[in-house]
């Protein structure tokens, strides 16, 4: 995930829950958050994957 993209997600994200927040519904509160931490796990899922295949490449072991 580039930075842009990952930057502009949480932006997203963030941006609904403040709007949940301006008018007071927790539902739409809760679905930014947990999209934000979706968006925080794939990054780090997808970084995790670029550092093994390192590892991978160089034939050592994880």
């Amino acid at each position: 995930m580039n930075t842009i993209a990952y930057y502009l997600l949480l932006t997203l994200c963030v941006g609904v829950e403040i709007w949940g927040v301006a008018i007071d519904i927790d539902d739409i509160t809760l679905v930014g958050a947990i999209a934000a931490f979706g968006v925080l796990s794939v990054d780090r899922l997808l970084l995790r994957a670029d550092s093994y295949e390192e590892f991978f490449e160089a034939g050592e072991e994880w």
